[in-house]
């Protein structure tokens, strides 16, 4: 499996670094892990819902 950086993946969904670094530290992106002062996050992982929109809310129901 390939893994990318926080930066990489920042580009990709829309958001900056220091937000997918966040999600990382949450543990709201499966598979993610820590390599000393940097994230690695698999090339195939998805970008989580928003927990403030409606569709997040259906979901949790």
């Amino acid at each position: 499996m390939d893994y990318v950086t926080p930066k990489d993946k920042s580009i990709e969904w829309g958001l900056t670094q220091r937000r997918v670094e966040v999600l990382c530290d949450k543990g709201r992106i499966p598979g993610a892990y820590r390599l000393g002062r940097v994230w690695a996050i698999p090339q195939n992982a998805e970008k989580p819902i928003d927990g403030r929109t409606i569709m997040a809310k259906e979901t949790k129901r």
